[in-house]
């Protein structure tokens, strides 16, 4: 009996989790409530963990070739003084990859061509309060940091609250030739962080600490000031092109990230499972991580064969939220934790703490924290010959 499955969200969790779901032999939908996915002005970075999921799923291969590997950077001051560079190639080593960067349109577009046509259905919002009407053996709540699904499923629950922070996101207009592939510079509560992308173009990011809402300000007056390429970076990109949105995560963790909607099980991945601050890098990779994780338990469910279809899938769905819970909660506390010692800080004497004890941290250090939190072990999908 074919299975069905409609995915609500069609960012990189639900797309990603509609290939697994498709692979293993279910009918898929995805539910897109933008009529344009408009993030063509947005880089987004893709961690060992997460690229070893795009494995799993089959779809690694097509991605990395949009892509950029990132090798050389580190860490730097407004004056643009090194306070640490990165040993990439040793977290490479130990990981098995480097780190690749993209545009999200990029890997938005790969992953769309991973799935049969007509799969994903843009300009249609979901209700949640009749999730139960949906056509479908599952539903997969991808429906982002904001989640609508998650507000009503978990009624309680205080949902996604403000970081402390407001981000700038953009991409030149052209090729910038840059010293590193990877260069973050911390101020006092600013941050300014760039990648190369495959097409010699650099996506960047400002974070600044702000009041909830707060538009002041624009990241030429910011950061204009700060060391080369900075200001090359902010003029040549388009002003209108710059994405800007404050940041917000989960601070109260989610009690379970399955939830029944009047008989229909429920999945939460991604953001909406486990949204958290962008200090690790780390939440796109967690997501794909979710995508490939939700498949296989559901594929090795079905080998069970129990006879009891709708128990095979409840009983998929708690090993998933025994497996993903504990790992993204944690990750989500060490990201907060990141940014409060690290972008978040303001007084003069905590900076310059914070600086003297990164010149100091041996390198092999800052490798072994990137591995335990990049380094994963993504189960086998049994992929279905239907």
């Amino acid at each position: 009996m074919t299975r069905n499955a409609v995915v609500v969200g069609g960012g990189i969790a639900g797309l990603a989790a509609a290939i697994g779901l498709h692979r293993i032999g279910w009918e898929v939908t995805v539910l897109e409530r933008a009529v344009v996915l408009n993030d063509a002005g947005a880089g987004i970075s893709v961690q060992a963990n997460g690229l070893a999921a795009l494995d799993g799923l089959g779809v690694g291969d097509q991605v990395r070739a949009v892509g950029q590997a990132q090798g050389s950077g580190g860490i730097r001051v407004p004056s643009g003084r090194w306070l640490a560079h990165m040993d990439a190639e040793g977290a490479a080593r130990r990981l098995g990859s480097p780190v690749y960067s993209f545009r999200r349109a990029d890997l938005h577009a790969a992953l769309r061509e991973a799935l049969p046509p007509g799969c994903l259905v843009q300009g249609t919002a979901v209700d949640p309060t009749e999730l139960h009407q949906l056509p479908a053996d599952l539903v997969v709540a991808a429906d982002g940091v904001h989640s609508p699904v998650r507000s009503f499923l978990f009624q309680d629950h205080p949902g996604a609250v403000y970081a402390g922070n407001t981000v700038w996101r953009g991409i030149t207009a052209s090729p910038v030739r840059v010293e590193a592939d990877i260069d973050q510079t911390w101020g006092r509560g600013t941050e300014f962080g760039s990648t190369r992308l495959r097409d010699g173009r650099i996506e960047w990011h400002a974070l600044i600490d702000a009041p909830e809402g707060e538009r002041s300000g624009v990241p030429r007056e910011i950061f204009g000031s700060w060391h080369d390429p900075i200001p090359t970076l902010l003029a040549a990109t388009e002003p209108e092109s710059v994405l800007r949105h404050d940041v917000y995560d989960l601070v109260v963790p989610l009690p379970s990230y399955v939830a029944s909607a009047s008989g229909r099980p429920v999945a939460l991945i991604g953001d909406a499972a486990h949204a958290m601050t962008p200090h690790l890098g780390q939440g796109a990779s967690l997501a794909l991580e979710d995508a490939l994780t939700l498949a296989a338990y559901l594929a090795d469910a079905e080998g069970d064969g129990d006879g009891d279809a709708g128990g095979s899938v409840i009983a998929a769905l708690r090993r998933f939220d025994a497996d993903r819970r504990p790992r993204t909660q944690a990750m989500a506390v060490a990201a907060r934790r990141t940014g409060r010692i690290g972008q978040q800080l303001h007084g003069r004497f905590a900076v310059a703490l914070r600086n003297a004890a990164i010149r100091v941290t041996p390198p092999s250090v800052a490798v072994r924290e990137i591995v335990k939190h990049a380094g994963w072990t993504p189960p086998a999908l049994a992929v279905s010959r239907a």
